[in-house]
This record gives C-alpha cells, structure tokens and sequence, in this order.
C-alpha cells in the first residue's frame, strides 16, 4: 500500500476537540463530519484537503477524548496517511480500527513542511518528501495491522475473514 499528496502540518498535543468539535458529534454522516474537520484551529482546511493529502503533526497527536469521530473525520476527508511523532494511545487504536494508516516518525513530522509533496510506503515504512528528496524510516506496522487497514478497518476485516 501507498500514499502520495501534499501535506497539511501541525504541531504538538492536536486534540479530538479540534480535530472534530464536539458540537458536531450529533452526527455519525462520515461527509458531516469531514466538512468540519480540523475547522477550529485550520478553517481552511476543508477547502484545501484534497483526496490523498498526507497531514503531518509532531507530538501527542489525538490527545483528549477518546471519540472514535476524530479519525473518521480525518480519513473521510480525504487525508490518506497521518504522520506523527508520537499519538495518543487511544487515538492511535481508533485509526487502525477505522483504517486510517497512521505512521509515527520523529524526524519527518520535525521537518516535512506545509505543501510539501510526500510519499509513503505502507509496507517498508519509507517516508519521502518529494519536495526537498528527503526520506525518512518509519516503523512500518506488521502484516495483520496492514490487513486490517487494507480492508478498511477492524470491521471490515472481521467480516471479510468470515
């Protein structure tokens, strides 16, 4: 599995607040969600996210409560990937169980930049940015974290190995 897009950045301790505010988890509309992603600390972001973009972060992303809407959110906007260098446990839990690929590396969630172009190699963990030709070693996960994002999630998963 791959990844290829333009990256959209933050830094340490996002929190599910804002990465969905709670006033929109009335919802379970994955669209509903993905049009208010990110919207209280990046309002734009919903403008510029396109199918595929990568969203970089430093530290301690997904801190805060433990809603399983956040990655949603995050997956049904488009973003294919989140890099970070380090998740909230919890958070880091809901994304494989949503199938949102997430990879943790200190030094390219330091460097990559807004707009910068990144590839990711879900199998190798190999992080380029196209940019500036940089590459970057993340842990890749091991073959049944990659199933249960290949297919989807933890839901779909279980189902398809039925």
């Amino acid at each position: 599995m791959k990844a290829q897009g333009t990256v959209h950045k933050y830094g340490d301790n996002v929190d599910t607040d804002v990465i969905i505010p709670a006033r929109y988890l009335n919802t379970s509309s994955h669209e509903e969600l993905a049009s208010h992603c990110m919207e209280d600390i990046d309002l734009a972001f919903t403008k510029r996210v396109k199918a595929g973009d990568i969203m970089v972060a430093e530290k301690n992303f997904g801190c805060g409560s433990s809603r399983e809407h956040a990655p949603i959110a995050i997956k049904a906007s488009g973003i294919s990937c989140v890099i970070a260098s380090t998740f909230a446990r919890i958070f880091y839990r809901n994304a494989i169980n949503i199938g949102l690929p997430i990879l943790e590396c200190e030094q390219a969630s330091r460097e990559i930049q807004a707009g910068d172009e990144v590839a990711v190699d879900f199998d190798t963990g190999l992080i380029t940015d196209l940019t500036t030709g940089k590459t970057y070693q993340a842990e890749p996960f091991p073959p049944f974290i990659q199933g249960i994002i290949a297919d989807g999630g933890l839901i779909a998963h279980v189902t398809k190995q039925k």
